[in-house]
């Protein structure tokens, strides 16, 4: 029979050990949070401080031109709900840009990356022409676009008159003011979500298509049946991404028509620079700022819940 005595000096070197091994786990500690702390700060001064500040901003009465601040609760709530008719026609106005925008966004992107999945002669040539409008400053694509789309002298409109066509003054007419950002923002950033979809359909096995093919599929049953269904969870975030993203669209109307013409094209974020440096009422424009920010978050909080259903 034999036992296990611990000596005094075996028992100090473990806790010497011990010792060493917490100062070790310590200091990689403090060496991590001093890595993570630039961004931490940069979190904290560049976003919660701000946030903060808008929502306690919304609730007073403030007058960017005079300087003065005057708490007044809710009342900013109240009168974007009740007492401004133009806040329900800028709703109207944000709803539907988004939805023509995100629904044609997405079949132009699916049908250039169901293409460019394919090789063919020229295709590196043509995602580079693709892509090229992403990277392209948004105020330069707008204000090139404003003279291309300008009345009788606007190039498009003198390539119609050629083959017979007497187009519209784009710009100035309420029903195709709101057509011609949403065309223009389409063709600006579809490029992106060609990018995520042809990384999606290329990370399709082949063996699912070469088997349904060998079964007597077609074209049309293959992509509803097996590529449309793979393809769900890339969808499902493209979607979400460019919806959030045509909340936050402000250069293309500030550019391009102003929220004119008679506030057809009048969005919510244009809607909260109008009031915050037109009329001057940062009060106002901080509680539509709220609003923004709680369907941005609820859209977000949305797309959480609808991946990890997925992945479930």
């Amino acid at each position: 029979m034999s036992t296990n005595i611990s000596t005094p000096r075996g028992t100090a070197a473990v806790k010497q050990k011990k010792r060493r091994a917490s100062t070790l786990a310590g200091r990689d500690a403090l060496w991590g949070y001093l890595f993570i702390l630039p961004q931490l700060l940069g979190f904290l001064i560049f976003v919660v401080g701000p946030l903060i500040a808008v929502i306690v901003f919304s609730t007073q009465d403030r007058n960017l031109l005079f300087g003065t601040a005057t708490p007044v609760g809710l009342d900013n709530y109240r009168t974007l709900l009740t007492g401004d008719a133009l806040f329900w026609q800028v709703m109207q106005n944000t709803l539907y840009f988004s939805l023509l925008l995100v629904p044609l966004n997405i079949v132009v992107a699916l049908a250039l990356a169901l293409a460019l999945a394919r090789p063919f002669r020229g295709a590196h040539l043509f995602r580079l022409v693709y892509f090229a409008p992403v990277v392209t400053a948004a105020a330069a694509w707008a204000i090139v676009w404003r003279f291309i789309l300008q009345g009788e002298n606007g190039t498009l409109n003198q390539f119609l008159r050629l083959v017979g066509i007497d187009g519209p003054n784009w710009l100035h007419d309420p029903f195709w003011a709101m057509q011609a950002v949403i065309a223009t923002r389409v063709l600006k950033n579809v490029g992106l979500n060609i990018v995520v979809l042809l990384g999606a359909i290329l990370n399709i096995p082949a063996q699912y298509e070469e088997a349904a093919r060998v079964d007597g599929a077609g074209s049309w049953r293959v992509f509803w049946n097996i590529k449309l269904p793979l393809l769900a969870p890339a969808l499902l975030f493209v979607s979400v991404i460019t919806l959030i993203g045509s909340l936050k669209v402000f250069d293309h109307i500030m550019l391009m028509t102003a929220g004119g013409p008679g506030n057809s094209t009048m969005v919510l974020v244009y809607y909260i620079y109008y009031q915050a440096f037109q009329f001057f009422q940062t009060g106002y424009a901080s509680a539509l700022a709220v609003v923004l920010f709680v369907v941005t978050l609820g859209l977000t909080i949305l797309q959480w819940v609808l991946r990890k259903e997925e992945i479930q």
